[in-house]
């Protein structure tokens, strides 16, 4: 059986962009993730071992979010190669990375980059 595994609104405090002050004083970033993955044998024996452990996504990411980016193209790749490298069983997956407040002259609640596979 196939399930979709999601998970939503990571929340980091980091230093990417391309303006000096968004170095020095960070910003917010969301992070969502969604995978396609085979259900059963987790299912019946309830065993973290037969499926994703959700910690281990977020490290992952969490861990990509410390390396300083000026793009968000190049962090959200960054995080989605380093994801394809973690888990080759996964076939289809996605991540969208969330800017909060960009700086862009005027009012914008977020720059989204989506990802798939």
């Amino acid at each position: 059986m196939k399930g979709k595994l999601e998970l939503r609104g990571m929340k980091f405090h980091a230093f990417h962009g391309c303006l000096d002050f968004e170095r020095e004083k960070g910003g917010e970033y969301l992070v969502d993730f969604e995978a396609e993955l085979e259900v059963d044998k987790a299912a019946l024996s309830d065993s973290l071992e037969d499926t994703i452990d959700y910690s281990a996504i977020y490290s992952l990411i969490s861990k990509e979010m410390e390396q300083p980016s000026n793009l968000i193209e190049n962090l959200a790749v960054r995080i989605f190669r380093s994801l394809e490298a973690a888990f080759p069983s996964l076939e289809h997956f996605s991540i969208s990375l969330s800017k909060l407040k960009p700086p862009v002259g005027g009012e914008l609640d977020r720059a989204v980059i989506h990802l798939s596979k």
